[in-house]
C-alpha cells in the first residue's frame, strides 16, 4: 500500500487506516477474536494507523486493540481520543479540564498496553475553554512522553488556525465522504495552511457504501444509526436512489462500492488519510483496495454526476449529538 506522512514531521503510514470504532459493537456486535484478525489483515495489507478512542464501547476498542499489540509490540502508528461527556439529558458536553484529559489519556495507555500515543485528539472542544489553554495542555503531555502529536476532531478552520499559533497540530478529524463534504468550507484550506493531514472518518457513509442496501428493521439497539436523521424516513429512501446508482457505476468498474468510496476520498488531495472502519478482515481487504484505484477525470465527473455536492436527505448527526460539534457554515 502506499503511504502518506501523518502531519507535517509525522510517521509515514498506510494511506488508509482502520478506525476502531467497530471493534466495540456500535455497528453490530463484534469480539476480541475478530478484532485481532482484522488487526492481523490489517498488518499483512498495510494498513498501519488505527484510530480510537477512550469512548468506543466505553474502552473495548482500546482493550482489544492492546490485547493484540501486547503480542505484537510497535507494529502500529495509534492516535486515540478523550474529552467526550455527557450531561444529565443525554447530550454532549465536552470537558477539555487538565486534570480530566490526564487522567483519560492514562487510562487510554493502560488499556492499549502502552505509555505512548503517536497521535492524541481532542474529541470534542469545549467552547467556554480557550484552545491555546487546550494546547498548553497538550504540548505538556508531548513533553512528559506521553502523546507524540496533537489532534482536534470536528473543529473550526479558525479553531485550528488558532490552536495552530500555539503549537503545531499535526492532524484534524472530521466526517468526510461523497454524502458529507462540510470539510471543502473552509477545513481542508486551513489543515494545509498549518501543515495537519486531514483524517476523513465515516468515509464509507456509515455503510451506505456497502455492496448492499442497509435494512434498518435489523439494527441493533446500541447501532449509531438508529435515530440518524439520514436514516430515517422520508431521507432514507431519497438517499438510496443515489447509492443505488453508485453502486452500478462500481460494478461497471469492477470495483466493490466501497473501494470506489476510499478511492474518490484518496483523490481529493495527498494530505488526506482516511480511516474508514469495519469488524471484518474480508471487508478491510475491500478498503485497502483502494490504494491501487485511479480515479480518472471520466469517473470522477460520472461520481459527481451520480452524488455532487449536497445531495444528502438529512442531517449527518441527531439533535443530541451535532451540538458539540463546531459548526463554521
Amino acid at each position: 500500500m502506499k503511504q502518506r506522512k501523518l502531519g507535517h514531521n509525522g510517521p509515514r503510514v498506510g494511506e488508509v487506516g482502520l478506525g476502531c470504532m467497530s471493534f466495540s459493537g456500535m455497528y453490530g456486535p463484534s469480539t476480541e477474536e475478530v478484532s485481532h484478525n482484522t488487526l492481523a489483515r490489517a498488518l499483512e495489507l498495510g494498513v498501519t494507523h488505527l484510530d480510537t478512542a477512550n469512548v468506543y464501547g466505553m474502552g473495548v476498542s482500546e482493550s482489544y486493540i492492546g490485547s493484540f499489540i501486547k503480542k505484537n509490540p510497535n507494529k502500529f502508528v495509534i492516535a486515540t481520543k478523550a474529552s467526550i461527556r455527557r450531561d444529565k439529558d443525554g447530550n454532549m458536553a465536552p470537558s477539555n479540564d487538565p486534570d480530566y484529559l490526564r487522567t483519560e489519556l492514562e487510562a487510554s495507555l493502560k488499556r492499549l498496553n502502552t505509555d505512548h500515543v503517536a497521535l492524541f485528539y481532542i474529541h470534542r472542544r469545549e467552547q467556554s475553554r480557550p484552545v491555546e489553554e487546550v494546547m498548553e495542555t497538550l504540548m505538556r503531555f508531548i513533553e512528559e512522553g506521553k502523546i507524540g502529536s496533537i489532534g482536534f476532531s470536528e473543529i473550526a478552520p479558525s479553531t485550528l488556525r488558532r490552536a495552530a499559533a500555539v503549537g503545531p497540530v499535526a492532524a484534524v478529524q472530521s466526517e468526510y465522504s461523497l454524502w458529507t463534504r462540510n470539510a471543502d468550507l473552509g477545513l481542508l484550506r486551513a489543515c494545509k495552511e498549518v501543515g495537519a493531514s486531514f483524517v476523513p472518518f465515516s468515509p464509507l457513509a456509515r455503510g451506505m457504501f456497502a455492496r448492499a442496501r442497509i435494512d434498518l428493521g435489523t439494527l441493533g439497539e446500541k447501532d449509531i444509526r438508529n435515530g440518524n436523521p439520514r436514516f430515517t424516513s422520508p431521507n432514507y429512501e431519497a438517499n438510496l436512489k443515489h447509492f443505488d446508482a453508485f453502486r452500478d457505476l462500481s460494478a461497471s468498474l469492477g470495483l466493490s462500492p466501497a473501494t470506489l468510496a476510499i478511492a474518490w476520498v484518496l483523490h481529493q488531495d495527498p494530505y488526506l488519510i482516511p480511516i474508514p472502519g469495519t469488524r471484518t478482515a474480508d471487508h478491510l481487504e475491500e478498503l485497502a483496495a483502494a490504494s491501487d484505484v485511479v480515479i480518472t477525470p471520466e469517473i470522477a465527473a460520472q461520481i459527481d454526476h451520480i452524488m455532487p455536492p449536497g445531495f444528502a436527505h438529512g442531517d449527518r448527526y441527531s439533535t443530541t449529538l451535532i451540538n458539540a460539534v463546531e459548526r463554521y457554515c
